[in-house]
């Protein structure tokens, strides 16, 4: 199977530096845990990429359009398709001086922002201070192991991956309801994820997505929640 752009594919991945075997990121809670990168408020498991939206990096997404469901690979980006090569010339000295006038006392690994750009404190000598404005992960080489899961063709399927994505909520708890002759589309969650904060902005972010990539076929999107009274007593 040959995969499209703008084709929807569920993919499994963890990516690590080559030169250290660090763990960056995965989608597995598990070996998320075991090398202590888990993040409690994250949804781990497979996750939707549409191709051509640049959700993935650009070598690694060439070659999951060539490979097959259930398929796993390994793919080397270096370091100019990544995030860049070093440049000497964005690890630059400052007085320490000239932090303590602004009223920072900082520490070597410190973060710092000169000039609307932030670097890392490097060291700090004879009232000397180091910053390294290049990314962390620049001149670096990435591997990511990646699997593709699945293929989504279903239209509500394909909604419930992307409000599962954008909401950070298991497609579990999302219904999608369509209304054909309204071109009206219903997305309903449970309430007991109304505190979060983000959600009203993670809305927004998904409604922009659904109106682009689902432009024929949806003109209204509308949201639901559902509150039951014990969530509301304890609320």
């Amino acid at each position: 199977m040959v995969f499209n752009q703008g084709d929807f594919i569920l993919v499994e991945y963890s990516i690590r530096v080559k030169e250290t075997g660090t763990l960056l990121d995965t989608t597995d809670e598990e070996l998320a845990k075991k090398e202590n990168i888990y993040e409690a408020d994250r949804l781990y498991g497979p996750t939707l990429v549409v191709l051509g939206r640049g959700w993935m990096n650009e070598v690694v997404e060439q070659e999951l359009m060539k490979m097959e469901v259930n398929e796993e690979k390994e793919v080397e980006v270096p370091p100019e398709k990544a995030f860049g090569e070093r440049d000497s010339g964005k690890v630059r000295t400052f007085s320490l001086k000239e932090f303590q006038r602004r009223g920072y006392s900082v520490n070597v690994g410190d973060v710092v922002e000169v000039g609307g750009v932030k670097g890392v404190v490097k060291s700090i000598s004879g009232g000397r201070v180091v910053v390294d404005f290049n990314h962390p992960l620049a001149g670096r080489t990435l591997v990511y192991k990646v699997k593709v899961v699945g293929k989504l063709e279903e239209f509500k399927e394909k909604v419930k991956a992307l409000a599962s994505r954008h909401l950070n909520i298991a497609g579990g708890d999302i219904d999608v309801a369509y209304e054909e002759a309204e071109k009206k589309l219903v997305v309903s969650i449970p309430g007991k994820y109304l505190s979060r904060r983000e959600l009203n902005y993670s809305k927004i972010s998904l409604a922009t997505d659904i109106f682009d990539m689902f432009k024929d076929a949806v003109e209204k999107l509308v949201f639901q929640e559902t509150l039951s009274k014990t969530q509301a007593q304890t609320g």
